[in-house]
């Protein structure tokens, strides 16, 4: 019988290039030296990534000669048996994020499950996941929480939408997680301070990981007049985890 190849799922630094020896550990980045083929959602990123990796641990084959197939939300499921290719023909591969681990809040998730059904082993390799890293940082409920993804963009529906999960939150004591493009982080807190209850905890962490990270936890009142003291935080174009709990 034929032996298949290991998918390693790859963690990646959640942005700052210096930081990649304090968050990847030492045997992460040897494993990826070690693999000649992977699959990310960019190739031009996963090589600048490879290329930090390789300043530590000599890459298997020259950084050009690493083959790198893509695989983002244009994908077609239809795809994705492609991708699986060199693993169901022996060869160990990797699966790199953008930013954090893979898999989770990232497209790569219908790769793995794809690899299960083949039968082709799957190792989840150490890294960090701003998910977790918030819960963590929040002071929130560390024993049940559940990640939202993006709300909707439209005011009312994302008004009504956070009002759905304060209640399901207070119901359940349950934190809530959700991310918004970074761009729209500003519209975001203002809609969650005008849509929750003013006990609400509500904490933002912004760049975690980084030299510029910043995680701070009040109640929805107290954010209310942060901001009404010109006190927002800088969060601006930056990448930030929003999670609340109902009291």
């Amino acid at each position: 019988m034929n032996m298949t190849g290991t998918l390693f799922l790859i963690p990646n630094t959640l942005g700052d290039t210096e930081s990649l020896a304090h968050v990847i550990p030492e045997h992460v980045q040897a494993t990826t030296a070690a693999l000649g083929y992977f699959v990310a959602e960019n190739a031009k990123t996963a090589r600048a990534f490879l290329k930090l990796v390789g300043a530590r641990h000599p890459l298997a084959r020259p950084l050009q000669e690493i083959k790198i197939a893509e695989l983002n939300i244009n994908t077609p499921h239809a795809a994705l048996t492609g991708l699986l290719e060199p693993l169901l023909a022996g060869q160990d591969a990797g699966l790199v994020s953008e930013a954090g681990v893979p898999a989770v809040a990232d497209p790569g998730a219908d790769l793995v499950r794809l690899a299960h059904q083949h039968g082709i082993p799957v190792r989840p390799l150490v890294g960090p996941s701003s998910l977790l890293l918030s819960v963590m940082a929040s002071g929130l409920n560390g024993q049940s929480f559940a990640f939202n993804g993006y709300l909707p963009t439209d005011a009312a529906l994302r008004a009504k939408r956070l009002k759905e999960l304060e209640i399901r939150s207070r119901h359940e004591k349950q934190t809530q997680l959700f991310i918004e493009t970074p761009y729209r982080n500003a519209a975001m807190l203002e809609a969650i301070i005008a849509s929750c209850h003013g006990s609400t905890l509500v904490c933002v962490a912004t760049d975690i990981s980084l030299p510029s990270e910043s995680i701070r936890t009040m109640t929805g009142a107290q954010w209310k007049s942060l901001l009404a003291s010109g006190k927002a935080p800088d969060f601006h174009k930056k990448p930030t985890v929003f999670l609340l709990l109902g009291q």
